[in-house]
């Protein structure tokens, strides 16, 4: 991430944030406050389930676990304050203890659990690859301990960060000259203070850096641009969804012209499916498309060469975001989905270097600031 600053003031973007405010209407009944958990109310669910087990055990039955199913669409609903959150009564998943293919993860869950319960009960935190490296053996891979943390969560009904349990990574907030690193805790991130307009979020890593070689933050009004590196992670929402409850500045999304950069913007705007029971604080529905549109690619004249025809992994893709339940309230989201289904072609953000080496930083990005240039 990095804050940036500079002297334009863009009248465009400080009337949306005008309109955003509006809208938010900073009151009990539109922020999207989440009730706070209390460590006891944590260790009280943690406590029900083990006793859950014992009394299975005292039946002579063999214990079973049931986790929300975090892969169904069936499983979630869309609200447009919130975005994509997990359903009541959703479809659950059942770990058997007493079934050669999920014994493991019976008991990969029941040891994370402990060590879970030891860190509440301590108010300490560990990081995900504090646990892994607790019990390698068991766990087998990083990725496991991973997921695991995101079932138990989903099964106690809780904020992950109530489980006392960090990322363990770190988040670049660069100057011009100076990186600083950022807690993997971000609920813990207090007091910010900036002059910021708005938060560009960058989908690539390789775009962000060349944003900072080509000093871009210099040359625009004081803002924050964040980049996820793809796929964001949960980190990555959390910093994007605490910067605009902190400030409620406009956000902005610069992402490829393709099905695949789409998906990672509605990710930040809407949420996703296996994380939908943490949707209050993770998504940020006022997320705006600043580029780079389909149209863009017609309106600047992006040579052609620089243009990828869609494969059909693409096109089922892009058919199925349009049937997503959020982009009816996208129309002009949805126009510009149509319009790539109709020319059947795709274009990285780099495509706009066919134009001109520092046309990215020097006209594009500016102009669609100053202009109003989103979607």
């Amino acid at each position: 991430m990095m804050a940036c600053r500079g002297t334009d003031l863009f009248s465009e973007i400080d009337m949306l944030r005008a309109e955003l405010l509006h809208n938010v209407e900073v009151t009990a009944d539109c922020q999207r406050v989440e009730e706070e958990i209390s460590q006891q109310d944590v260790l009280t669910r943690i406590e029900n389930i083990i006793l859950g087990i014992v009394t299975s055990l005292s039946k002579d039955e063999a214990p079973v676990l049931a986790l929300p199913n975090r892969s169904s669409w069936a499983n979630v609903s869309f609200d447009s304050a919130i975005g994509l959150q997990m359903s009541s009564g959703s479809s659950v998943t059942t770990i058997r203890s007493d079934c050669a293919l999920s014994v493991a993860k019976f008991a990969q869950i029941l040891k994370i659990l402990l060590v879970i319960y030891r860190l509440i009960q301590s108010n300490s935190y560990a990081t995900k690859r504090d646990i892994y490296y607790n019990n390698t053996q068991l766990f087998g891979s990083q990725k496991t301990v991973d997921g695991i943390v995101d079932d138990i969560s989903c099964m106690l009904k809780v904020p992950r960060r109530s489980l006392h349990v960090e990322d363990g990574t770190r988040i670049d907030c660069n100057s011009s000259s100076a990186a600083v690193a950022v807690s993997s805790n971000i609920d813990g991130i207090r007091n910010i203070v900036s002059c910021a307009k708005f938060v560009l979020i960058v989908e690539k890593d390789a775009t962000f850096q060349r944003l900072l070689d080509d000093d871009f933050c210099t040359k625009l009004s004081p803002c924050i641009i964040i980049t996820g590196k793809g796929v964001p992670d949960v980190n990555s929402r959390l910093m994007v969804r605490k910067l605009w409850d902190t400030l409620h500045i406009p956000i902005f999304a610069l992402v490829d012209a393709d099905p695949h950069g789409i998906e990672i913007m509605c990710i930040y705007k809407y949420g996703s499916v296996a994380m939908s029971f943490e949707a209050h604080s993770l998504t940020v529905p006022s997320v705006m498309w600043l580029g780079l549109l389909p149209s863009d690619l017609q309106r600047l004249r992006v040579p052609e060469d620089a243009l990828i025809p869609l494969t059909r992994t693409d096109e089922n893709k892009l058919t199925s975001l349009l049937k997503r339940p959020y982009l009816t309230s996208q129309p002009d989201w949805q126009k510009e989905m149509e319009l790539m289904q109709q020319t059947k072609v795709k274009a990285e953000i780099q495509s706009l270097a066919a134009i001109g080496p520092d046309y990215l930083t020097n006209i594009y990005l500016p102009n669609k600031l100053r202009y109003g240039g989103w979607v």
